[in-house]
């Protein structure tokens, strides 16, 4: 199967990732380069020490997204914003414990608490590279060529083009609020985003039966048929992004 490159996506309906994965400077290098990049940097950061291999790990992936692709810093930091936040936290619950005499710091908690920012901020570079850097319907595509069901991969098509038409939905129905004086303070905003919530639920149902209707329509046999660009191997980048791979494992075993 062949998908497209946007999914049926207009361009101003597009997330920032979204938008960042179709227009950085690596968008057409090939999936297998960035995919062996990616998850071969997450598994040395699972299997090495913590130290100091995640966060030579990190340092080349953000390296990678940043300056190898051109990704825009902004956009980075506001999707590591999310998981960072999540991770303080769970830092937080790793170093304090609560005992008989009430709040204390856990025995080694400061260094188990390193150890679990270091590997995770290493694997989350690492799936933010993927993300960044290579649109969904290549991701779905390679995971065809790899044996992924066809079933599941439409599935996954259309849940990714339904978000946008949610999106659409979403914003279009706000801005009617906003023309009727919804958003006149605070107590009118928070009663106007409950009806938003409430009335977009049911909205999403009837958009996916009309979904339905509309592939039965067509003739639709199980799997979706439409044209991509499937780029060739670069055998000196490969080779590059095994260098890479292979300094990170010597070092960090060495350096443990």
């Amino acid at each position: 199967m062949v998908m497209s490159s946007v999914g049926g996506t207009r361009a101003g309906t597009m997330s920032p990732v979204d938008r960042a994965a179709h227009l950085n400077r690596w968008r057409h290098r090939s999936l297998t380069e960035k995919a062996v990049l990616a998850l071969g940097m997450l598994a040395l950061a699972i299997a090495l020490p913590p130290f100091p291999a995640a966060p030579m790990v990190a340092v080349a992936m953000m390296t990678a997204a940043l300056a190898g692709a051109r990704v825009p810093v902004m956009v980075w930091l506001a999707c590591a914003a999310g998981p960072l936040g999540f991770l303080l936290v769970g830092a937080l619950s790793v170093i304090v414990r609560i005992g008989p005499g009430g709040l204390g710091l856990a025995p080694d908690g400061l260094m188990l608490a390193a150890c679990l920012m270091a590997r995770s901020m290493a694997g989350v570079t690492c799936l933010l590279f993927l993300a960044l850097t290579t649109p969904t319907t290549d991701l779905i595509a390679g995971m065809r060529r790899l044996g992924l069901p066809v079933e599941i991969a439409d599935i996954a098509l259309l849940m990714y083009r339904f978000v946008f038409l949610l999106g659409d939905t979403a914003l279009a129905m706000d801005a009617a609020q906003g023309a009727r004086l919804g958003h006149r303070d605070s107590r009118r905003r928070l009663r106007s985003l409950g009806i938003l919530i409430a009335n977009l639920l049911p909205r999403a149902f009837e958009r996916a039966r009309r979904m339905e209707i509309g592939l039965a329509a067509r003739g639709w046999n199980g799997e979706m048929r439409v044209l991509s660009r499937r780029t060739a191997i670069s055998v000196p980048g490969l080779a590059l992004v095994l260098a890479a791979e292979a300094a990170v494992a010597v070092i960090g075993v060495l350096a443990s």
